[in-house]
Formats: C-alpha cells, sequence, structure tokens
C-alpha cells in the first residue's frame, strides 16, 4: 500500500516566515513483489522446456533367429566407417564385389556425390525404378559415433530410403588395420 507521511516538518511559525510544508512519501511494494514472483511461477510451471531431438532409428532384435533376407549385390552398397576419419565404400559382397573396395571420404564431393550416383544407376542396372539402392552401413569398433552420424545425415541428404546399421565382419575390419 501506498503510504504519505504527513507529518509537520518545518512549516512551523518561528520568524515570520512562512516555508512550505515537506512531504516525505513512500510506496509500500509488498504486493508488486508477490504478484511479480506468482508470475514468474505461472510462466515457469506453463512453459514447456525445449524437448531434445532424436533421431528415430529401427534396429532388429538380436535374438533373431529367422533366415536373413537375400538381397541382389548389384543394389547393395556396403559402407564401412573406420577409425581416424577414414571410410570405405565397395558394392556387393567383400569376397565378390560388384565395384572394388574403394577409399571415400565424407561431404559433398566424396560419400554423398557416390550414394548420389548409385541413387540414379542401381534402378537404372535393375530396369525397375522400385528397386533402388540399398546401403548396409558398418562401423568398426574404434570409429567415432560423430562418423557413425555424419553417414546417417547423408542417407536423410541423398534420401535413401532403405539403409541398415550392421556388424561389421572380420573381414571387413582387417581392412582398417593395415
Amino acid at each position: 500500500m501506498a503510504q504519505l507521511d504527513t507529518g509537520d516538518s518545518g512549516g512551523g511559525k518561528k520568524g515570520g516566515k512562512v516555508r512550505s510544508k515537506k512531504q516525505n512519501s513512500s510506496v509500500d511494494l509488498t504486493a508488486m513483489v508477490d504478484l511479480a514472483f506468482l508470475l514468474i511461477t505461472f510462466f515457469m510451471l506453463t512453459t514447456s522446456l525445449s524437448k531434445p531431438q532424436s533421431m528415430d532409428l529401427a534396429m532388429p532384435d538380436k535374438d533373431d533367429t529367422s533366415e536373413p533376407v537375400k538381397i541382389a549385390q548389384e543394389r547393395t552398397l556396403n559402407i564401412l566407417v573406420g577409425p581416424d576419419n577414414k571410410i570405405k565404400t565397395y558394392m556387393g559382397q567383400l569376397n565378390e564385389p560388384v565395384e572394388p573396395l574403394k577409399d571415400n571420404k565424407y561431404g559433398r564431393e566424396g560419400i554423398r556425390k557416390d550414394i548420389q550416383e548409385k541413387m540414379v544407376s542401381v534402378p537404372q542396372l535393375m530396369g525397375d525404378p522400385k528397386k533402388g539402392l540399398i546401403v548396409l552401413i558398418k562401423a568398426h569398433k574404434e570409429s567415432t559415433y560423430k562418423n557413425l552420424v555424419d553417414v546417417l545425415d547423408e542417407m536423410a541428404i541423398s534420401k535413401v530410403t532403405v539403409y541398415a546399421i550392421v556388424d561389421i565382419t572380420k573381414e571387413e575390419e582387417a581392412l582398417f588395420d593395415n
């Protein structure tokens, strides 16, 4: 509440001079502080905090005993994510590659260019536009999480619809040891 003090502070009749009364005013801000804290509390409780963004990734069960799916080797691009920011690609199987093993690099002129070229050439090779590229991503045990996410980002940028993260074989791991 606002209070006004109307005490006698210098307006007496001494010496015949008339002085104006000076009033001391003070404002009680208790109600204003209460209101401010109520508003802060209200907005804190009603505001939704930013939710963490995550990528939806469906992984197969480890205990799945079903027979593996057979796919045409001409459609399969294998991306090997290795240690020290190394990346290698090949088409088909390692022991009988459709295209030979190739050292690659991350980014627009590296892996993205290869993926986009394969996205165009594979349906033409298969003779059916519905039979597109299948990408198998295999990460070495010493590769970094950032490199794997970079490859997944390339899948999204290139609009690859069929890709999977699978376990790397011992033979493929050995390619990075040389």
